[in-house]
């Protein structure tokens, strides 16, 4: 408990220092709390305004879920198949790079057209902006299986799903939960984004989309607020991959026995 203490009171004390500075400096020269609000201000807004707080999380939570799940599946499956085979992954792979140099923001205008203002071009940008790393650092996973460990497959007649599912697929698992670290927190930037674009209003609209409306009207706590809510949810789903990254990896890999 000492050791578990000692380690979280430096961040701990700091984050106190930085809040009754922030509190203190905004207080002492009176800078109104439509240019910078005091953290009282924020707390306070997120009080008044909690349903609302509430609900646009809940919906860009539901958003980056479902584009980071969909990202998993198409990711993990597309690079199982590049893997199989080098000509269809020099042939292929190509195309998935440019996809991710494209800005996302060129491209939602035609998702939105394509799917709908809504939750469905949500989930679609959401799922542009998560897909690569998990398909590169899969990929990577796969290609950088022990060669002695393959040609002793091959010796024994394993076929291709064989060596795939009982030897790459398990020491690729390090970097797919790499890239499954990386994905989550872009997810969630991914949902915002697109709530900027395509988001719905009313008690259906997300963080996204609440952070426009309260741009628009000056709301600037309540515009904090909603800006620290959507790194509180980025660090929380990046918490829980880590935590099953670890529950996945730590009785076995050296990156999590610790």
């Amino acid at each position: 408990m000492m050791s578990r203490f000692m380690k979280v009171l430096p961040p701990l004390a700091v984050f106190i220092l930085f809040v009754g500075g922030w509190e203190a400096i905004v207080r002492l020269i009176g800078i109104p709390p439509y240019i910078l609000p005091k953290p009282t201000d924020i707390v306070l807004a997120a009080k008044e305004n909690g349903l609302n707080l509430a609900e646009s999380v809940s919906t860009t939570l539901a958003e980056a879920v479902a584009g980071f799940v969909v990202s998993v599946i198409l990711g993990i499956s597309i690079a199982v198949l590049l893997s199989l085979s080098k000509m269809v992954e020099r042939s292929v792979y190509p195309y998935a790079i440019i996809l991710q140099t494209i800005p996302i923001v060129a491209v939602a205008p035609i998702i939105v057209i394509w799917f709908g203002a809504g939750m469905n071009a949500i989930v679609v940008i959401a799922f542009l902006i998560s897909f690569f790393p998990i398909l590169s650092n899969t990929l990577i996973g796969l290609n950088s299986t022990e060669q002695n460990m393959k040609n002793l497959f091959y010796l024994y007649n394993a076929t291709k799903m064989q060596t795939i599912w009982r030897l790459r697929f398990p020491a690729a698992l390090p970097y797919i939960m790499a890239g499954l670290k990386i994905s989550c927190s872009l997810s969630v930037v991914g949902a915002i984004v697109g709530e900027y674009i395509a988001g719905i209003g009313g008690g259906k609209g997300g963080l996204g989309y609440a952070i426009t409306v309260a741009a628009t009207r000056l709301q600037t706590p309540y515009l904090f607020a909603c800006g620290l809510s959507a790194s509180v949810l980025g660090i929380a789903f990046f918490l829980l991959i880590n935590a099953f990254s670890k529950w996945l990896l730590s009785s076995w890999h050296e990156s999590e026995m610790r």
